[in-house]
């Protein structure tokens, strides 16, 4: 019952410190009651199956209290996530317990940080790619805590949870075996200077850190179009007369960018029809009138076709010999009327890709995961879209869920851009701590990229976000209108836009190379 206990109490710890409510020092002990309990299985020689029974009710406690909101869109959808995410991270725990039994303890609290982090990169990775909750998350309402996030990226806040939390463990059982308050005390300073170092560099970094570059005016475009009730019941013609409206109420002959929400055209305009499509008109209506203007927004785009030659592994099947491809797109509308199109790269699991199609369809059925979105299963492109203005300003679109990457987002800054606009539709999970913390990770990719951010939402929170990750500016949830800022450019590259998320890439190394070790050397003291 005392490990049941623990367990729980690790599910609420890491739970309390989640943004955008929680108090990230709780992620610091988060693991420990876990790690004490899955301790005491070991120590008792019990099974596997009692250590997966723990790990698995702490970590679908975090799971459940940090993204229930999921309901909103899909109850099945929300289920699905809860259990395969929970499970996932019971896997890295269970294999830990494996290679604890085999090896000494500093070998194996190495191989579990590793672990995790190879378990959090590979889910930036694969398919059912869901890293809401990668540990790194969990300083996204803290920034001024995290400014070294330019170096390490979010591995980095990873890593430093991590290395408290064993050294918090350690400590514990140091002084079980002992009985000696110093080791108490001297765990208590190290950690505090553990913790409290990096904060004060972070602080440092953010008070003489400058922001560089040309001024830019943006006027972000809040519709509010309720997505279940009004937005595929709306016509474009529609959505253009309200967008132009908003425009009118803020735009200047000093606004470089207007920018529009994901999807806010949603009538599934004809790819090879989009010249003479109302969403281009839009753009050139708004921009028509003022020449430093250029107008950004998102549009659900389809292409159909006959020939099978051009079938995609993200391809629909119509009918026999009918084929589309559709795509979840930003497009960019310049003053002298020249266009271009992004293709949303990083998909939905579910709503936007039905992930391993041939292994999962025979099993599920139509059951998708939906997590929030356009229910479709979309096309991609490989590459990174920079759209350019007439005086050669590089914007990154990034569509949505693309947002959560960090290491995906560098590759715009590499392809030039120099700020980031995130077009998004965040009300599937109503007014909930879904769309919150959607925001406030947008600020890590600022402070991973020193990229100001524009971000336009359907229904909220629009936001401008400058290069230290700091909300500038904003417009709440469920309000409609245009909300005007100036944010600054920037051409220079962070060290983690040059080397991206090398953290993880050596720690699956070491995770490797650490478990194949443990097979053949017998455990050690601690």
């Amino acid at each position: 019952m005392k490990n049941i206990l623990l367990a729980i109490l690790s599910g609420l710890l890491l739970a309390a410190g989640w943004p955008t409510y929680g108090f990230p020092l709780f992620l610091f002990f988060g693991f420990v009651p876990l790690l004490m309990a899955t301790y005491k299985v070991r120590e008792h020689r019990r099974s596997g199956l009692k250590v997966f029974g723990l790990t698995y009710l702490a970590f679908f406690i975090w799971n459940i209290i940090t993204t229930w909101w999921i309901y909103n869109s899909s109850v099945t959808g929300m289920w699905i996530a809860e259990i395969v995410n929970t499970l996932m991270m019971t896997i890295v725990f269970l294999l830990f317990h494996v290679v604890a039994k085999k090896t000494n303890f500093s070998l194996s609290t190495i191989f579990l940080v590793c672990f995790w982090m190879s378990f959090e990169y590979f889910h930036l990775q694969w398919q059912i790619s869901w890293p809401w909750l990668n540990l790194g998350n969990g300083f996204a309402s803290f920034t001024s805590w995290i400014q070294w996030y330019e170096y390490t990226g979010t591995f980095g806040g990873t890593l430093w949870i991590w290395i408290v939390n064993i050294l918090i463990f350690k400590s514990i059982l140091l002084y079980q075996e002992y009985k000696d308050k110093k080791i108490i005390y001297r765990a208590a300073v190290q950690n505090l200077l553990i913790i409290l170092v990096p904060i004060l560099i972070s602080i440092i970094i953010l008070k003489t850190y400058e922001e560089e570059g040309q001024n830019i005016e943006v006027v972000l475009l809040q519709p509010n179009i309720n997505p279940y009730t009004e937005k595929y019941n709306t016509s474009d013609q529609k959505v253009s007369e309200l967008l132009i409206s908003l425009t009118e109420t803020e735009i200047s002959e000093n606004t470089n960018f207007v920018i529009a929400p994901e999807t806010v055209f949603a009538d599934s305009n004809r790819l090879n029809r989009f010249s003479s499509s109302i969403a281009k008109k839009t753009g050139e209506t708004i921009v028509s009138n003022h020449p430093n203007a250029h107008f950004l927004s998102g549009i659900s785009l389809i292409d159909v076709f006959n020939d099978p030659s051009r079938i995609r592994k993200q391809t629909n099947i119509y009918k026999e010999n009918v084929f589309y491809d559709d795509y979840n797109s930003a497009f960019f509308v310049r003053p002298n009327g020249s266009d271009e199109l992004y293709h949303k790269s990083k998909l939905v699991v579910g709503v936007e890709n039905f992930p391993y199609q041939y292994v999962l369809k025979p099993i599920l059925g139509d059951v998708m995961i939906d997590l929030g979105g356009t229910v479709a299963k979309k096309t991609i492109q490989e590459d990174r879209e920079v759209f350019f203005t007439k005086d050669s300003i590089g914007v990154g679109p990034m569509i949505c869920y693309e947002s959560i990457y960090g290491e995906f987002s560098t590759g715009y800054i590499r392809n030039h851009a120099d700020f980031l606009a995130i077009i998004t539709n965040d009300a599937w999970w109503d007014n909930t701590q879904g769309h919150q913390q959607h925001l406030h990770y947008a600020r890590l990719r600022a402070i991973e990229t020193r990229r100001s951010i524009a971000r336009s939402a359907n229904t909220g929170i629009s936001a401008i976000i400058n290069q230290t990750g700091e909300i500038v500016t904003s417009l709440g949830y469920e309000k409609q209108g245009a909300l005007k800022g100036t944010l600054k450019t920037n051409d220079k590259l962070t060290f983690y836009v040059r080397f991206g998320n090398y953290i993880a890439r050596i720690s699956v190394f070491m995770a490797v190379l650490i478990f194949l070790y443990s097979f053949t050397k017998r455990r050690g003291k601690l």
